[in-house]
């Protein structure tokens, strides 16, 4: 198992940008590729937002699957109140790597009307 401290990954208190969420899905990711355990350490983080745990987490879904991710990732220190928004991201994350034509035919449809 390999330990990854978040708060040091990203030299910060406050994960909320995508560039800091893909700094971490990037150790992540080489953690995973080494069929190892990813302990992620959420301990010292005081402010978190969907937008830092897509990029960190959510796209995961487009290279693993659920099972390989239940077994290989492991978090800690996650505060209460935003344990929501990993359920969020993943429910998303799922749906959206499921569907991803659909999603994007749905979004230009959106945009385009086409």
């Amino acid at each position: 198992m390999i330990k990854l401290i978040v708060k040091d990954i990203i030299n910060s208190d406050t994960a909320v940008s995508t560039d800091d969420g893909d700094k971490l899905f990037k150790h992540i990711n080489s953690v995973l590729k080494e069929n190892k355990i990813a302990q992620i350490d959420f301990s010292g983080i005081e402010m978190m937002t969907t937008a830092f745990l897509n990029a960190a987490i959510g796209q995961l879904y487009n290279h693993y699957n659920s099972e390989q991710l239940n077994k290989s990732l492991k978090l800690v220190n996650v505060a209460s109140e935003d344990i929501i928004l990993f359920k969020k991201v993943i429910t998303r994350a799922k749906e959206f790597f499921s569907n991803k034509k659909r999603f994007e035919n749905s979004a230009n449809q959106a945009i385009y009307g086409s």
